[in-house]
């Protein structure tokens, strides 16, 4: 399938936060083919590029002066099973959620913690996507990519990935250097649910779910999210716009016998992970704004946009929560979206 670049497009529906921002150009790859044609343009090949999938963790420019690759490539299917696991894989341009809620129609268990995570299926490896005590490694088997660096199409397990809280070598050694073409997840035929979040156990009691299925625990996850975080559609956002702290055993005991109602969570390595939305609200932020920029009024971490938000305007308040978290504190929080 030939290439077809696109000029001066506006990329505001192309990225959650809702960013009025423009591509100088812009490719839509919908096969893997178009990759190997790309590398071999040389007009092409040589243009600063942006690798974008649902513009979920992006926060852009207002012009973006590169050559914007979305990766729209779809599809989804049962690989193969063994005597443990059902393998099942998805294209990289697949929709998260929608990705997720397929797997619950074909009887399988084990994503429904990361439901209505917003995003494509590509775009969770390089986050390593997270909630209510899951992450995406916890399931994920293998992926393809395309190494622009190579022109080969490489196959990486879960090691080559070096998965970690909210990271991969995709933002580290690989950034911008591999496109994601499909994902496989190992999807186990033993399941449990893991209710390790005490909200999600609760809301399927008040629904008189003792012994709850995949779908249970997906539906239930689905309307705690709702109750608390904007729907991207209606308000422009980016999820959690802030990791989660991971501070020293000291640290979290001295900041516990200041603010005994702080939350933390202990790691296998004895450091404690803080909740940065209480941080956050402890500073006063929840419900202000700085500018068109404003911190959601149901969970302080989440940054939205109140109309008309730039870039440059994103990171001034996220600059300004990251200060006075820090003075309060003593804590240093990053931010989840990568700036463009």
């Amino acid at each position: 399938m030939p290439l077809s670049l696109e000029k001066n497009v506006s990329l505001q529906a192309l990225n959650s936060f809702g960013i009025a921002a423009t591509a100088h150009y812009l490719l839509r790859i919908a096969h893997a083919e178009q990759l190997s044609q790309l590398k071999e343009d040389a007009s092409l090949a040589t243009m600063p590029r942006l690798l974008l999938g649902g513009g979920s963790n992006v926060i852009l420019s207002d012009s973006v002066n590169a050559l914007v690759v979305q990766i729209a490539l779809l599809g989804k299917r049962i690989v193969s099973e063994d005597e443990l696991h059902v393998y099942v894989c998805a294209g990289a341009g697949e929709k998260w959620h929608e990705f997720v809620l397929w797997t619950l129609q074909q009887g399988l268990g084990g994503l429904e913690n990361l439901s209505l995570i917003p995003g494509t299926v590509g775009a969770a490896p390089i986050q390593n996507i997270g909630a209510y005590g899951v992450e995406m490694q916890d399931y994920f088997d293998h992926l393809t990519a395309f190494d622009f660096l190579t022109g080969d199409t490489v196959t990486l397990d879960k090691a080559a990935c070096q998965f970690a809280y909210r990271d991969s070598i995709f933002k580290q050694a690989y950034k911008d250097r591999m496109a994601i073409l499909s994902v496989t997840f190992a999807l186990p035929k033993a399941w449990q649910a893991r209710l390790n979040y005490g909200d999600v156990a609760q809301l399927l009691a008040t629904r008189d779910i003792t012994q709850p299925n995949p779908k249970d625990v997906s539906d239930a996850i689905v309307a705690i999210r709702q109750s608390k975080l904007p729907d991207p559609a209606l308000i422009g956002n980016a999820g959690s716009f802030f990791k989660n702290p991971i501070v020293s055993a000291e640290l979290r005991d001295r900041l516990v016998a200041s603010y005994p109602s702080m939350v933390s969570y202990v790691q296998a390595d004895g450091h404690y992970k803080l909740a940065a939305g209480w941080l956050i609200e402890q500073c006063g932020w929840k419900g202000k704004s700085l500018g068109n920029v404003g911190v959601y009024h149901k969970q302080a971490l989440v940054l939205v946009n109140l109309g008309g938000a730039t870039g440059s305007e994103v990171r001034q308040l996220a600059q300004q929560i990251q200060a006075d978290v820090l003075a309060k504190f003593g804590v240093k929080l990053e931010v989840e979206p990568v700036f463009i």
